[in-house]
């Protein structure tokens, strides 16, 4: 069986406010709960007009307090932008107040521009002390040892799960040398996709958490009725992820019938290679393209993320999506 799961970035749709994405995305995790997804994380991104999850660990809380039993988390915190100790409070506060259904996906990109990068932190200096400050907060999440006099309260004791995200082989070689599960961001950034999924595998060294290693495979979905609803539901991410490439972002697009009307020869080039682990189209097709990817890369766990325009569509799209994976396990 392979779990299924839900990557929301809390989407400000073209039209909409904040507050209504931040509404939608626990509408969309309510709906996952009740569809059999197994977690549901959210994103850190910062001075982004089309992404409410700023503010990451607050709305794990609102998105927490709306379903009962769907894992919750963040995939990811983007940890050089923080104090370790301060996430580790955040999300120790969050573990106790929710027990046992809390994640903490850690990344090591800033997840904005390099002038927000500065605002955030301060100071740059420590910008490649990820390692180390991985291991420090997960020292705070463990039990209290004698002698201990800096304590995460709450946290201490919590043992959040803590994963390692990455696009690169750096994450991969860390999660495998922390024994920690790995979570690839291969719904936009696909290219050393394979390879590290490879070297993460065969480098893996069993830990205290992790005996085997745990691999995640994050797809774009974008399902409809038809190939061509799926199709036409896909170019507001297309668009989206082109302004954002071209450091003009926006609130996510409505989509458009033609996206080569829109887009030039270069930037769909572009576009169709970053987001090329997708499943799109009708029930068929998207059961079709997941069982691929499923039998190329293997893994133990896929996160569907679906960047929808329409409320409706965006719900009926993971609808078809967890049809899809229980086919899957089914077969």
């Amino acid at each position: 069986m392979i779990p299924f799961s839900v990557l929301d970035l809390s989407p400000i749709p073209e039209g909409y406010s904040a507050g209504e994405a931040l509404a939608r995305s626990a509408r969309l995790a309510v709906h996952a709960e009740n569809l059999g997804y197994k977690r549901f994380w959210l994103a850190e991104h910062h001075n982004m007009p089309g992404i409410a999850s700023a503010a990451t660990a607050v709305v794990i809380g609102h998105v927490a307090a709306a379903t009962q039993r769907i894992r919750v988390g963040a995939g990811g915190i983007m940890l050089p932008n923080h104090a370790p100790l301060v996430i580790a409070e955040q999300f120790g506060t969050l573990a106790t107040l929710f027990p046992d259904r809390i994640d903490l996906g850690l990344g090591r990109a800033p997840g904005t521009d390099m002038m927000t990068a500065q605002a955030l932190r301060r100071n740059m200096a420590n910008a490649d002390s990820f390692p180390q400050d991985v291991v420090e907060l997960m020292h705070y999440f463990g039990d209290e040892q004698p002698g201990q006099r800096l304590r995460a309260i709450p946290g201490v004791g919590t043992h959040i799960p803590v994963w390692i995200l990455g696009s690169s082989l750096y994450g991969a070689q860390l999660a495998a040398h922390l024994g920690l599960p790995y979570a690839f961001a291969s719904h936009f950034a696909p290219a050393a996709l394979a390879e590290a999924a490879e070297i993460y595998r065969q480098t893996f060294r069993p830990s205290a958490v992790l005996s085997e290693p745990y691999f995640m495979l994050a797809v774009n979905l974008f399902a409809g009725a038809d190939d061509a609803t799926g199709l036409r539901l896909q170019t507001s991410m297309q668009l989206a992820f082109a302004q954002l490439r071209s450091g003009q972002p926006g609130p996510l697009p409505r989509p458009v019938d033609d996206i080569d009307a829109v887009l030039s020869p270069a930037e769909r080039a572009m576009v169709d290679g970053a987001l090329r682990i997708s499943a799109v189209g009708s029930p068929e097709s998207v059961f079709n393209q997941l069982q691929e990817l499923v039998r190329l890369y293997q893994p133990d766990e896929v996160m569907l993320n679906g960047q929808i325009h329409d409320e409706k569509a965006r719900l009926e799209s993971f609808t078809i999506g967890a049809a899809a994976m229980q086919r899957i396990n089914a077969g």
